[in-house]
């Protein structure tokens, strides 16, 4: 079932614009256009208004993207019976932290043993590029460390459990001597950080939206050393003494060389699993989500 141009008037009322419709899409703007202009012709009347860089759908255009997404939901509603009938498929999740990607690790191993024609295809990547990848169903899933429940419907969305975040400093530093397991105030990141090296995630993130908020609340000028996305990459500088950073509570290893705060008023995230609108799931999807679900009890 060949839904492909049904994808392009969707995508061109999506972005409402030929151009950046025909990049998302990865064809050429003149073959875009012309498909437009040629089911227009099919059709006698216009599905969009055109003014100034923009495209409106026409109350035939709204009738067509309505017509166009329901054959969708059929198409894929379909596909996915089919699949359940010998339990193959193909499951695209997305992570967006180090503890997904963990899950995911310890999950994997028996799910292929009762399911071993299912392929997972597994995507890394940031908060907002996952958020639109749901939104555009171009992923099935997606595991998320996120500070507020992103613009999903309530039931595209399950919170895992609640994550602390915490202050890692290496224990060389002097603060870990004098206090080896107090909370960190706001006024000892003045008094005993000042002059640290600060390691930032990418902006974005969960962590670098606490970061922020923690550095403009404590008025403190911190230099910074790298912006990095790997997690991995952060801890080993902590452990190193290159500087100091926020890590979530299930990447707080190596504590041998690193020492783990808590804010005297703790900082939180949302661990949450996320689906698109309209997947049909199938026996190994169902799952799979059921396991992710029941991970944290």
């Amino acid at each position: 079932m060949d839904t492909k141009y049904l994808t392009y008037i969707l995508a061109i009322a999506r972005k409402k614009n030929m151009t950046k419709a025909a990049e998302e899409l990865y064809v050429s703007q003149s073959s875009l256009s012309q498909y437009l202009s040629k089911l227009e012709s099919e059709l006698g009347t216009p599905l969009f208004f055109r003014s100034k860089g923009s495209l409106s759908l026409t109350p035939a255009g709204k009738l067509y993207v309505a017509a166009a997404e329901e054959v969708i939901r059929i198409k894929d509603h379909l596909y996915q019976s089919i699949q359940n009938i010998d339990n193959r498929g193909h499951i695209t999740i997305g992570v967006t932290s180090q503890f997904g990607l963990k899950m995911l690790t310890e999950l994997i191993p028996p799910f292929k043993q009762l399911f071993p024609d299912v392929t997972i295809e597994i995507s890394e990547t940031n908060v907002p590029s996952l958020t639109k990848m749901i939104l555009d169903e171009s992923i099935d899933c997606g595991i998320m460390a996120i500070n507020e429940i992103p613009p999903f419907s309530p039931n595209q969305v399950d919170v895992l459990r609640k994550e602390e975040v915490y202050w890692a400093i290496p224990k060389t530093h002097p603060y870990y001597r004098q206090n080896p397991d107090q909370p960190i105030t706001i006024r000892d990141l003045t008094d005993y950080f000042s002059d640290d090296n600060i390691l930032l995630s990418k902006k974005g993130s969960t962590l670098r939206v606490l970061t922020d908020q923690i550095i403009e609340s404590s008025q403190i000028m911190l230099s910074t050393v790298c912006e990095t996305n790997s997690i991995i990459a952060t801890r080993s500088m902590v452990a190193m003494g290159i500087g100091i950073t926020l890590i979530g509570e299930s990447c707080s290893t190596d504590r041998e060389h690193i020492a783990y705060y808590s804010m005297a008023s703790p900082l939180y995230r949302l661990n949450a699993f996320v689906r698109r609108k309209n997947w049909a799931m199938n026996n190994p999807e169902r799952h799979l989500r059921e396991q992710v679900l029941s991970y944290f009890s």
